[in-house]
């Protein structure tokens, strides 16, 4: 996606379109924060498009993005300056990916490990761990006992 200096959506790929619901004609010359982000994320995306109006490259800047439909996607933003033939700051151009699926498996996982680790503390039995040098690393509430 891209926007001008006042923030207005002027450039809109079919990705974009296919990720939000929105297609390219119902977004141009909109107010891209404004009336597409979610009001709590509002002030660091703006943030972040400004810092890239004012030449500071955001990578990998993270922010719920709600579809059409009212959808929640994870989108993973990179933003730049665009700059017109003559140098001057003409816009940001916005480079996002659709990490839903990853922020998903991310907290599988950690829901995982965590109860895991709950287990491991209340078992009935002493667990204990070694790492590869023989130097304990693990020891559960009933090894302590």
């Amino acid at each position: 996606f891209g926007i001008d200096v006042h923030g207005m959506v002027n450039e809109w790929n079919q990705k974009a379109a296919e990720i939000t619901g929105r297609p390219k004609e119902e977004v141009m010359g909109h107010d891209l924060v404004a009336e597409f982000i979610s009001p709590d994320y509002r002030d660091s995306v703006k943030a972040v498009l400004d810092n890239a109006l004012n030449g500071i490259v955001t990578a990998n800047f993270e922010f719920p993005l709600y579809t059409k439909a009212g959808n929640r996607v994870e989108v993973l933003l990179n933003a730049t300056t665009r700059r017109d033939a003559n140098g001057s700051v003409s816009g940001v151009v916005g480079v996002g990916q659709d990490i839903t699926e990853r922020k998903i498996a991310e907290k599988q996982s950690e829901t995982i490990a965590n109860d895991l680790t709950k287990l491991i503390d209340t078992a009935n039995a002493p667990i204990f761990g070694i790492d590869t040098n023989g130097l304990v690393n693990e020891w559960n509430q009933k090894a302590a006992e």
